[in-house]
């Protein structure tokens, strides 16, 4: 050891060491490990859809609904045409309360009464008592 003062004053002007036997690690491995060790797994995800918006379901008043019933009861009795409509309906979020609105636009192909759907041509299924405005 040098009588400098300094611990490491007898290495430190020696050459770098460089393995014969292991390859460099990469730049760009060498930085992953100082990143921010991630120990919420799974809370940017929670964060994100805390945050995402919907829609809340409207309640239509008794003339509103009236008004759907004739336009739906004059859609059945020209079915056989296949009628061209443009269809407004609310769709549930599967994660949270709320949805969203939603408009499908074409022919349709069938109205069924006991399940309360509307099937249009392109096989999209709506369901009547989420429908808010039929045109």
């Amino acid at each position: 050891m040098a009588q400098s003062g300094h611990s490491y004053d007898d290495i430190i002007d020696l050459p770098h060491h460089i393995s014969k036997t292991h390859p460099q690690m990469p730049v760009s491995d060498r930085a992953a490990q100082f990143s921010p060790f991630a120990a919420l797994t799974g809370y940017e995800s929670v964060i994100q859809e805390a945050g995402r918006l919907t829609d809340a379901r409207i309640e239509l008043d008794e003339y509103s609904k009236a008004e759907l019933d004739r336009k739906l009861q004059r859609l059945q009795e020209k079915i056989h045409l296949h009628p061209e409509v443009s269809v407004t309906y609310f769709e549930p979020d599967e994660r949270k309360e709320g949805g969203t609105y939603v408009t499908a636009r074409g022919k349709i192909r069938k109205i069924d009464p006991c399940r309360d759907i509307i099937l249009m041509e392109d096989g999209r299924i709506v369901p009547v008592k989420e429908i808010i405005e039929i045109e």
